[in-house]
C-alpha cells in the first residue's frame, strides 16, 4: 500500500491506496526564486522585457494611471511592489498629484477606505487615494472601438485621460482565459459591464446547445477567443508599461515580469507553466485532489479551481474525488442556483446564455463535470445540498474510495493532486 497525507480544512486526511495503482503525484515544481521579494521586484524593473525602463518612458508634467487589482486579489501583495513603481516614477520627475491609482474591480463591488489602504500599504496610503472602477457607471466609460469578435470596448474614462497607463497584477492559471494577469487589468479590470459580459460569453461555443468552448480552458491560448478578445481590447488602450508578479509556493512574490504589456505577459505565462504546469504521461482512471486546505477550501465556489484542474487528469467517464471542507457552504448564491435549479447541463447552458455571469458559468461548468465524470466531494457540507446535481457528497475519503471501487473495481490507475487549486495537469503530446 502507498500511504499519503492531504490537507483538508485546517487539518489533514491520511489514506492509502494499492502501490500498483499509483500513477504519480501532480505537484508544482519547486523553482528557486532569485532572492527576496524586494530583489525580485527590482530585478524585473531594471530588466524590462521588450521595453525601455519605466523611468525612460515618462516625462515630468505627464499624468500616470496605475491600474491595481482589487481586494479579492490581495494575495498578490501589491503593497510590496507598488512603492517601487512609485519610486521610479518620482525619480523620473512625475509629481504625486499626477499619479492616479485606479482599482481594476471589473464587475466586483466597491471597496472600503480600509481596503484601499491595504492595497497601497502604509506609506503610499498616506499620500495617495484609490479610485474604484465602476463598471455600471456609463458616464465614466468611453467607447474606443469594437473587437473582431464583436465585443464593444468601453473603458474607464479617467484612465484614458492620463498620458500613461501602467498595468499591474499577477499571473496565474485562469479557468477560462488560460492565464490571469496582463491584459486582464484592462478587460475585465477597467471595462464596462457590457464589455465584460460580451467577452466572457466567448467561453461558450458560438453555437447554442454546443456547450463550452473547449479552447477556453486553463493553460491554453490557442484559439481561446476570450483571451484573444482581451488582447485586442488591451491593444486599443495601449498601456505604456506592465508589471506582474507570480506567487511562489510560500505565497509570497516568487517571480516578476515587467515591460511591454504583451511581451512581458507572455514571458510571465511561461514561468507559470514551468512552475505549475505538470506534464503527465497518461490520463488516469481516478484523481484524488485537494485545494490545499484552509482557506482555499473555505467554500464550494473556491473549490471550483481544484475541480477544473482535476478534470484534466482523467478522461470523461473517469472518477474525481475532491477533498474540500467547505465550512462556509457554497460561498456563492449563483453557483448554488445553477446547480440546484436546473436538472442538466443543457438547461444550465440556456440560463448562462440568457444572462452570463462568471459565477453562473462556474456553476454551469461544475454541473458539466458532474454530468460527464464520476464526481465525489469529501466535505462538511450536507449531501442534501447537492441532491439532483450529480455530485456525490461523503464525509470521508475512505467512503468515497469504497464507492468508486464498488462501481469501477479496485485496479484504477490513480493520480494525486495535493495542491489542486494551483497545479494544472497537461497531457504529454
Amino acid at each position: 500500500m502507498y500511504s499519503y497525507t492531504m490537507k483538508y480544512g485546517k487539518g489533514n486526511i491520511d489514506f492509502s491506496i494499492p502501490q500498483k495503482n499509483l500513477l504519480g503525484i501532480i505537484d508544482s515544481e519547486p523553482i528557486e526564486s532569485i532572492g527576496s521579494e524586494e530583489e525580485i521586484i527590482v530585478q524585473a524593473l531594471e530588466n524590462p522585457i521588450g521595453s525601455p525602463k519605466l523611468g525612460e518612458l515618462v516625462k515630468p508634467g505627464e499624468t500616470v494611471c496605475i491600474i491595481v487589482s482589487d481586494i479579492t486579489r490581495a494575495w498578490q501583495r501589491m503593497w510590496v511592489y507598488l512603492p517601487f513603481i512609485v519610486k521610479e516614477l518620482r525619480n523620473a520627475g512625475i509629481r504625486d498629484e499626477d499619479i492616479l491609482f485606479l482599482s481594476s474591480t471589473g464587475t466586483h463591488r466597491e471597496q472600503t477606505q480600509e481596503e484601499h489602504a491595504l492595497l497601497l500599504g502604509e506609506e503610499l496610503s498616506k499620500t495617495f487615494e484609490v479610485v474604484d472602477h465602476k463598471c455600471l457607471d456609463h458616464d465614466d466609460m468611453v467607447h474606443i472601438g469594437t473587437t473582431s469578435y464583436g465585443t464593444p470596448v468601453k473603458v474607464n474614462k479617467r484612465a484614458l485621460e492620463c498620458d500613461h497607463i501602467i498595468v499591474t497584477g499577477a499571473i496565474i492559471y485562469h479557468f477560462m482565459a488560460g492565464w490571469g494577469g496582463g491584459r486582464k487589468g484592462i478587460l475585465p479590470g477597467i471595462s464596462s459591464y457590457e464589455t465584460v459580459m460580451a467577452n466572457h460569453a466567448l467561453a461558450l461555443d458560438p453555437v447554442p446547445g454546443n456547450g463550452r468552448n473547449m479552447n477556453s480552458r486553463p493553460g491554453n491560448f490557442e484559439n481561446n477567443l476570450m483571451h484573444l478578445d482581451m488582447m485586442e481590447a488591451a491593444a486599443m488602450v495601449k498601456p505604456t508599461f506592465m508589471f506582474n508578479v507570480i506567487p511562489g509556493n510560500d505565497g509570497k512574490i516568487g517571480f516578476a515580469v515587467a515591460g511591454d504589456w504583451e511581451k512581458a505577459f507572455y514571458e510571465g505565462a511561461k514561468i507559470v507553466d514551468k512552475k505549475d504546469g505538470v506534464v503527465i504521461s497518461e490520463l488516469g482512471d481516478l484523481v484524488i485532489a485537494t485545494a490545499g486546505g484552509y482557506p482555499k477550501d473555505i467554500n464550494f465556489y473556491q473549490t471550483s479551481k481544484t475541480i477544473f484542474n482535476a478534470m484534466e487528469a482523467v478522461p470523461q467517464g473517469g472518477s474525481i474525488i475532491v477533498l474540500s471542507a467547505c465550512n462556509e457552504g457554497y460561498g456563492n448564491d449563483e453557483v448554488q442556483f445553477m446547480l440546484q435549479k436546473f436538472p442538466n447541463t443543457a438547461e444550465r447552458e440556456k440560463e448562462v446564455r440568457r444572462e452570463f455571469t462568471i459565477a453562473k458559468y462556474v456553476g454551469y461548468t461544475i454541473g458539466y463535470v458532474a454530468e460527464n465524470w464520476d464526481f465525489y466531494l469529501v466535505s462538511e457540507m450536507s449531501p442534501t445540498e447537492f441532491e439532483g446535481t450529480g455530485i456525490t457528497v461523503v464525509k470521508s475519503l475512505d467512503e468515497a474510495l469504497n464507492q468508486v471501487y464498488d462501481k469501477h473495481g479496485n485496479q484504477l490507475k490513480t493520480w494525486f493532486m495535493p495542491h489542486g487549486a494551483n497545479t494544472l495537469p497537461k497531457l504529454k503530446k
